[in-house]
């Protein structure tokens, strides 16, 4: 028995954990949105960061990676141990089918694991909803958390679906936002507070080789 996981968010760019084979594909019926709180890696409670999560979309598509562990019982178990310290902010966990480029009509792997969030706000804590663009990359441009801040998060997501050769046409708008108001003059964005969370608070740049460029 194997253990597949399917990452779509910076799971594409940086795993964290050791695995046996990385597969560039796509999973079917699902779109990915910046919906959901992160308060412990890039933001924090008083101030979350939004991170991506997934929500169901009848014929849309989500391109990301899909990650193969063999090896045994112990090693699946180091993975998804670690896995989900990582993803906490993640209240379920789906099965899905894994789709390729050059295999369209059947899937190459099923049963394959992906972190996804409950889109209700009463049942899920981190769930914040969709947002007006310009209210998100706010938010994004302002958060920040012990393992760096929101924008660069989004911006290295742009980068990897370019890396990738499977750009997406809602991730690179919202990082241009960001990019706006990143470039407002300081008074103005003195002006802009950041978002205030709704999650309770617990007590406790780049340029490709195609010259396009990832970060302010």
């Amino acid at each position: 028995m194997v253990l597949w996981v399917f990452g779509y968010g910076s799971l594409i760019w940086n795993p964290g954990f050791d695995f046996d084979e990385k597969i560039i594909g796509y999973i079917k019926d699902y779109k990915r949105v910046f919906d959901l709180a992160c308060i412990d890696h890039r933001g924090t409670p008083e101030h979350p960061a939004r991170t991506c999560t997934l929500e169901q979309s009848t014929g849309a598509i989500c391109w990301g990676a899909a990650y193969c562990v063999r090896g045994g019982p112990e090693k699946e178990k180091l993975a998804m141990e670690y896995l989900e310290r990582r993803e906490c902010e993640y209240d379920s966990k789906t099965l899905v089918e894994f789709y390729t480029e050059t295999v369209t009509s059947t899937p190459i792997v099923t049963g394959v694991i992906v972190f996804t969030s409950t889109p209700d706000k009463v049942s899920n804590k981190y769930y914040l909803g969709p947002a007006p663009l310009e209210e998100m990359a706010r938010q994004i441009a302002t958060a920040s958390g012990p393992c760096g801040n929101n924008r660069e998060y989004l911006f290295k997501l742009e980068k990897a679906m370019y890396d990738i050769e499977h750009e997406e046409e809602y991730v690179i708008e919202l990082a241009n936002e960001v990019r706006k108001q990143l470039d407002l003059p300081e008074e103005v964005k003195a002006l802009l507070k950041p978002v205030v969370s709704r999650v309770p608070v617990k007590s406790q740049a780049h340029v490709s080789t195609r010259q396009r460029v990832f970060a302010s």
